[in-house]
């Protein structure tokens, strides 16, 4: 494999893993609502929500501050070192992921939108309340040692949690 094959791979790598971080922003919030209404108990995970959120505001603070995104950068470079016209020698997957993801608008635009997605993020954090970790629901009796668990009343599932009360 020439090293212009390794960079191209690489690229084509980077374009995944960017494609599925967006996919992660945009299909995280439909499926918190649609799990909401579903009964899903993932939805309420604190971990994929805070994860979800970190997620939005990195890609709001880059809309805000003109930082171009890492991942595009480097996909970029790899594809110049790989010898490829950047965008037009394109395979078919790469044309389509690049359409769905890239859009010609102007920056206030893409500020605009990132931030009704980043608020829209913040509304289901109060109407779609994830479950918190059992480090911050967890009491210790100092006399006994023993270990107390908090219940979210707002939680529908605590009623189910396999956790000793």
């Amino acid at each position: 494999m020439e090293s212009q094959d390794v960079y191209r791979l690489l690229a084509h790598i980077v374009l995944v893993i960017h494609f599925a971080f967006v996919s992660f922003v945009v299909v995280g919030l439909l499926l918190t609502w649609i799990g909401y209404f579903l009964n899903w108990s993932f939805v309420r995970n604190f971990y994929f929500r805070a994860a979800h959120i970190l997620a939005m505001g990195v890609v709001l603070l880059e809309a805000l501050f003109g930082i171009v995104c890492p991942l595009t950068t480097w996909e970029i470079q790899l594809r110049k070192l790989g010898g490829q016209v950047v965008y037009e020698d394109q395979t078919f997957m790469q044309y389509w992921i690049h359409k769905i993801m890239f859009f010609q608008m102007e920056q206030v635009t893409f500020q605009l939108i990132y931030g009704c997605f980043f608020t829209a993020l913040l509304l289901s954090f109060f109407f779609v309340r994830p479950r918190a970790p059992g480090w911050l629901t967890r009491k210790i009796d100092a006399g006994t040692e023993e270990t107390e668990y908090a219940t979210n009343k707002d939680n529908p599932e605590t009623e189910n949690d396999p956790r000793p009360s």
